[in-house]
């Protein structure tokens, strides 16, 4: 049984005589360690049903560019095949959710969904529950302890948050049991999307936002495990030492498939638990402590993505200092050029566009010369937002967001005052020189 506090009941309708269960997939693109797909199963097989799922695909979502949508693409196919496999239906539709899930829903017993915690999704899920006959069931999967279990308000920062989670976490840290499917798909399911031609699809798609960037990260879950396998034995025993050094690449780089929902990080955490690795720590710490903060972030904070999210200390301090001189005045597309003085951050930018991938380290610090390069603090978070969301696989995130907001303040304690900043947190090029062998870190991005 799926625990009931993953639960969320949208609306108060019963259970309707349909012909099939629907999950609708939005936010957990994976048919591996997915309570919603699971809840779902269980549903189907109570009802004596089977059960179809689909997957709805918006050209115009805010802020994606055709890259993102190449990586969701390549995971979509996976889930398709592995569907299949246990007699499930699948489609992808290139229509709207608020249209095509309640037209499906007609003869749907019930439909489940997943959850997510940003505006647009869950705006979309609350349209759908107001509009179909039957019970939306919310089922909870991209966090490993539910986000209202953990917590009834915003946290201050990850001090707070963490033992509110070391509370509860062993009651959590549980493997997901697949469900045989007893129903097999009886050919109810809207015809979708052919994704064995992903090519053709994204040249059919009507996207504003057309960056095409290096495939180095292709999408999918068996990706994911794979460089999770490769990371756990090469880079998890120095992850704690090496992680915040640019000039090597000892990451996880989960982070693109954690946002698509390619993978779970309760799969993450189970595997990386079963080491004896002296990185362990380190790595659950911002797996589950400061990702769920950020998700704690975006869901009680309405203003996630703008500079009205940031603590009052963090906005008065950055609005006294709001007209001290810049030494460098950079535009919004001189920014997206990567054409400043500054060869660190430069090759951060570079990074980002070319692969849809910013070191971690070099994010923090490249929020923050944004901050000191652009004429107003509202500019320079607006910025820092366009570009993040615009070229980063993981960008429109929460650990984007709460990272962009870091770096204004957010989650974070009052420094000693200086120009511009004032008392937010400050970073320099002496000390990325100083802590890490920065040259080489240039020199692999502009390999």
């Amino acid at each position: 049984m799926i625990s009931s506090d993953r639960l969320i009941a949208l609306n108060d309708k019963t259970i309707q005589k349909g012909k099939y269960v629907l999950y609708w997939m939005q936010a957990s693109q994976r048919t591996e360690y997915n309570h919603a797909l699971e809840y779902a199963i269980e549903e189907s097989n109570s009802n004596n049903q089977p059960l179809i799922t689909v997957f709805c695909l918006l050209d115009d979502y805010p802020r994606a560019n055709i890259s993102h949508f190449r990586f969701m693409l390549e995971g979509l196919s996976e889930v398709n095949q592995s569907l299949k496999e246990r007699g499930i239906g699948f489609s992808v539709l290139r229509e709207d959710p608020t249209k095509a899930i309640p037209a499906l829903s007609k003869d749907a017993s019930l439909v489940v969904v997943d959850r997510d915690y940003q505006r647009t999704q869950r705006q979309w899920r609350q349209k759908v529950a107001a509009s179909i006959d039957c019970p939306l069931i919310q089922v909870e999967s991209n966090v490993i302890i539910p986000i209202q279990v953990v917590s009834q308000k915003e946290e201050y920062s990850a001090g707070t948050i963490r033992p509110k989670m070391n509370r509860v976490m062993s009651e959590y840290l549980i493997p997901v049991r697949k469900r045989r499917v007893k129903n097999a798909d009886e050919g109810y399911g809207p015809e979708g999307l052919d994704l064995t031609v992903i090519d053709d699809i994204l040249s059919r798609l009507r996207i504003e936002n057309n960056v095409l960037q290096d495939n180095r990260y292709r999408g999918g879950t068996s990706s994911a495990k794979k460089l999770l396998r490769k990371f756990i034995q090469n880079d998890l025993d120095v992850f704690e030492t090496l992680r915040n050094d640019p000039g090597f690449d000892r990451l996880s780089n989960m982070s693109p498939y954690l946002h698509f929902g390619q993978i779970s990080p309760l799969e993450i955490a189970l595997e990386v638990m079963r080491t004896s690795s002296p990185g362990r720590e380190s790595y659950l710490e911002e797996l589950i402590v400061r990702r769920e903060l950020a998700m704690n972030f975006v869901f009680f904070n309405k203003n996630y993505d703008n500079i009205e999210c940031l603590p009052n200390w963090a906005k008065d301090t950055l609005d006294l200092h709001a007209l001290d001189p810049r030494e460098y005045d950079y535009s919004l597309s001189a920014l997206e050029r990567a054409d400043t003085h500054d060869p660190y951050w430069n090759a951060a930018q570079r990074e980002m566009m070319n692969f849809g991938k910013m070191h971690g380290y070099m994010r923090m610090y490249w929020g923050k010369k944004i901050i000191e390069w652009t004429d107003s603090p509202e500019d320079a978070y607006s910025a820092c937002v366009t570009l993040n969301d615009k070229y980063e696989l993981d960008g429109r995130d929460p650990n984007g967001y709460a990272g962009i907001a870091w770096c204004f303040g957010k989650h974070d304690r009052a420094w000693k005052e200086r120009e511009i900043f004032g008392k937010v947190r400050y970073m320099n090029a002496n000390g990325l020189r100083r802590k890490f062998r920065i040259d080489k870190y240039v020199q692999r991005i502009n390999e």
